[in-house]
């Protein structure tokens, strides 16, 4: 509870800070009530409001809050329930709600919607519009908005009554769940609904879906009240859940997440998630390693990089210098020259990381993964006996270090030695590489299990499927290595790989698809930060032509995922190409002689961005302010569509609209996991992510001018 009061006080600390910045939002935190602010164990039954102050109800006894805490008040008796009405229609069963509209009064029952004046007796009402007609069944909740409309929650879905005329919703129109457990109205024309699974606030025709303990302590909400200032107090089984909406803008969300992200985030300047030692609580946690700190760590830089280039604030640029360093130790530890550890971790680490990874690790990890990597030590000593750095580098990061190596360079180099440290492992990694015949090579004079980018392992059934994208990130390196180091070696090597080994055409298909089990969601982050150094640093147009064909098919297939990081890739380097466009840079009837045809087509085709920037927004909207990792079960549904392909997993799937859940509703906010996964968790309440998720694509976006500035 503590943890997540800290969070809505650094929030509205920030939410006052005047920015200037135009385009402002409403951010959604909640505050999750127990028995540590003095309410008791157990359900809470009703709540309301006396004088805008919540009063709950548990097993008889009332409780009053102070602003602080719960403690027990005599006012129990004024807390409302459902009338015992007399007379009612044959068949009605149980009254579940009730509310007085227009001078009548409505009645929700097992079986129907009745309603009354004082003089006529009680009449069924069958609400209908232009796609449904309804007898009414389990009408658990009835409200009359601050507009003066008349709602219900049935079994069958979601009524909104305006002058008499009805809209009804269900699953098709957005509705999550249809289990209605009472309604409650809020004073900005909202209503909450709370169900047997969660509670939904119904707001402009568009239904936000809050459940599990990301929202509320318990599923099961039982009440709610909205106090005048639009806080939803939310009465569960295991306490209550306020959920506050405030005004805030981008920059406030961001000043907010650096600092989440400085303080408990920072590792050596190696950027990484925590554990917590106590579920829930953030003041537990405990700084964390995992395989691709050297990535984290350069998107955090990139961020930070971006945001100097904007603002040219110099807390950005100490973090981006910082990160650089992190990222550059990260080679220069290690004995092979070129070679980058994924971890730097103290010798005194507090977890006996080799003996985690034993030889009998590695073996029974060899009976589920037959290329997994047998190598021991796995975090060998440093040279000066004081670290110990993790080995078997992979893909992943070398993806994030290139991505940061050109970024960083461009944006916040600005002294010859700051330069001069960019050339230098710029061309070491490359170099190694090279030397290695496009293979990383750890310290045992072996290939990792993810690091191999030569044309034999591409040609062989262990590296088929990695063909496409292994290939355009080897493209990709070798011209961040041109850019940095301005050495014409690493374009004669490029034009050997496309020459003699077709890596150019390989790289036509970056990302596999299909079957299921070869489609894994941090290929899509890899591939696409790759794409970055692709594209920008390109001087050959038949080339650029070729690449812009592949960012399309990679980014089609995820183009729904609603990843704002995914999304300011596309549209930025989709941007540039439409820029060249207009600048005359694409000389068609000099380009692909052997078909004259095809150069026009393609600009006439991808000439321009088919991304929708709404999405970027939407997504960096509405990431939680709070980034502890929460189981998220939304296979119940009502609003979403199961995957459909061939083998594909069965919690797999988005939302009615075709796009995947809103970023608020899923079990994951990282950057590299799969927005379709209905089912998820980011560590059960037991880890904290860094606030990289909401920094990076936020400025990356902001730079290429994809959202206001």
């Amino acid at each position: 509870m503590r943890a997540l009061l800290l969070i809505l006080i650094a929030f509205l600390q920030y939410s006052f800070i005047s920015t200037g910045e135009k385009d402002k939002f409403r951010q959604d935190v909640s505050v999750i009530h127990s028995s540590d602010q003095g309410l008791p164990q157990g359900a809470i039954d009703r709540i309301q409001l006396s004088n805008n102050v919540p009063l709950a109800t548990a097993s008889g006894k009332a409780y009053q809050w102070n602003g602080k805490q719960w403690a027990q008040s005599k006012n129990s008796s004024n807390l409302p329930s459902v009338s015992q009405f007399k007379k009612l229609p044959e068949g009605a069963g149980k009254v579940l709600s009730e509310v007085t509209f227009k001078d009548k009064i409505y009645i929700g029952c097992e079986n129907g919607l009745y309603v009354k004046d004082k003089k006529s007796k009680w009449k069924q009402v069958l609400p209908f519009d232009e796609n449904y007609s309804w007898a009414l069944k389990k009408v658990a909740a009835l409200v009359v908005d601050s507009s003066g409309n008349l709602w219900f929650g049935s079994k069958e879905g979601i009524g909104k009554n305006s002058n008499g005329t009805w809209q009804l919703y269900t699953g098709k129109e957005g509705v999550p769940y249809t289990k209605f457990t009472c309604a409650s109205a809020g004073p900005g024309g909202e209503v909450w609904f709370g169900t047997e699974n969660g509670a939904i606030r119904a707001e402009n025709d568009y239904f936000y879906y809050r459940s599990t303990r990301r929202w509320l302590p318990d599923n099961r909400v039982n009440d709610i009240a909205i106090d005048k200032d639009g806080s939803a107090w939310i009465a569960t089984d295991k306490g209550i859940g306020q959920i506050l909406s405030k005004e805030m803008t981008y920059e406030e969300k961001a000043a907010y997440f650096t600092q989440q992200t400085e303080e408990r985030h920072n590792r050596m300047g190696f950027i990484c998630q925590n554990q917590l030692s106590e579920q829930f609580n953030i003041d537990s946690y405990e700084l964390a390693i995992s395989d691709n700190d050297g990535q984290y760590t350069s998107m955090y830089g990139a961020a930070q990089a971006f945001r100097y280039a904007i603002t040219g604030d110099r807390e950005a640029k100490e973090i981006a210098d910082r990160s650089f360093k992190a990222v550059k130790w990260l080679v220069d530890i290690t004995p092979e020259p070129g070679f980058p550890a994924r971890v730097i971790i103290p010798v005194d680490w507090h977890e006996p990381v080799n003996e985690q990874y034993s030889k009998e690790y590695n073996k029974r990890n060899q009976k589920n993964d037959p290329f997994w990597k047998d190598i021991y030590p796995r975090f060998p000593l440093s040279e000066d006996g004081k670290y110990r750095w993790k080995c078997d580098t992979s893909s992943d990061e070398l993806a994030g270090h290139y991505f940061y190596y050109g970024v960083y360079y461009d944006l916040v180099a600005e002294t010859e030695e700051e330069k001069k440290a960019v050339k230098q492992v710029v061309a070491d990694v490359t170099d190694h590489l090279i030397r290695h015949s496009f293979k990383l090579v750890d310290y045992d004079g072996k290939p990792t299990r993810w690091g191999s980018f030569d044309p034999d392992y591409f040609n062989s059934i262990w590296g088929w499927d990695q063909r496409g994208l292994n290939s355009m990130m080897m493209l990709s390196f070798l011209n961040v290595a041109s850019h940095v180091t301005e050495d014409p070696k690493y374009d004669e090597v490029a034009k050997m790989l496309r020459d003699e080994e077709n890596y150019h055409i390989n790289a036509m298909h970056p990302k596999e698809f299909f079957p299921p089990e070869n489609v894994v969601p941090w290929d899509n982050n890899l591939g696409l930060m790759s794409f970055y150094g692709l594209i920008n640093y390109e001087k050959d147009p038949e080339l650029l032509m070729m690449y812009r064909l592949s960012l399309e098919y990679a980014w089609l297939n995820i183009s729904k995922q609603k990843n704002a990081f995914w999304d300011g890739l596309y549209g930025a380097l989709a941007n540039t190409f439409t820029k060249k466009v207009n600048e005359g840079y694409f000389n068609t009837s000099e380009l692909f002689k052997e078909n004259p045809l095809f150069a026009q087509s393609v600009i006439d085709r991808y000439g321009k961005s088919s991304l929708d920037t709404k999405y970027i927004k939407e997504t960096l909207q509405r990431i939680p302010l709070d980034l502890i990792g929460y189981e998220v079960d939304n296979t119940h549904r009502l609003d979403v569509i199961f995957d459909p392909t061939p083998a594909q997993e069965a919690d797999m799937g988005w939302r009615v609209d075709t796009y995947a859940l809103p970023i608020d509703e899923r079990g994951h906010v990282r950057l590299d996991r799969d927005a379709f996964d209905l089912h998820d968790s980011e560590g059960n309440g037991y880890s904290e992510h860094e606030g990289t998720f909401y920094l990076l694509p936020y400025y990356f976006a902001k730079y290429h001018n994809l959202i206001p500035h």
